[in-house]
């Protein structure tokens, strides 16, 4: 008598559902990422590009952040949702801000997001 090699049906049913999974969990994460580090590199444009400004105001901030999220085709988050400030070191740029995200039937992936770029 030989002895069976291999992997069965239900096997590659074990081996093929938890990789669909992550699979498919990776699929509807990456275009979340991928606005959060537009997110990123338009803050450190801005940080980099009114660096020497000495007259600086939220207004003017917020105006260049809002020119940058419009090229970079950034909707979310809102501009009402980064927050500056000014601190010892220079205006402080704050985005913080969740996004749900669909995944299966009733079940949904929240993402939580927050960075701080100063501008010094």
């Amino acid at each position: 008598m030989r002895k069976q090699r291999g992997v069965t049906m239900i096997g590659w049913v074990f081996l093929l559902v938890p990789m669909a999974i992550v699979l498919y969990a990776g699929i509807r994460l990456i275009p979340e990422y991928m606005n959060y580090y537009k997110v990123v590199t338009a803050l450190k444009e801005t940080a980099t590009q009114l660096k020497s400004d000495e007259a600086l105001s939220p207004a003017a901030i917020r105006s260049s952040i809002s020119r940058r999220f419009d090229t970079g085709y950034i909707d979310e988050p809102a501009m009402d949702d980064i927050l500056i400030a000014k601190q010892e070191d220079g205006w402080a740029m704050t985005a913080d801000y969740e996004k749900v995200v669909p995944f299966m039937g009733n079940l949904s992936l929240l993402l939580a997001f927050k960075t701080t770029v100063v501008i010094n």
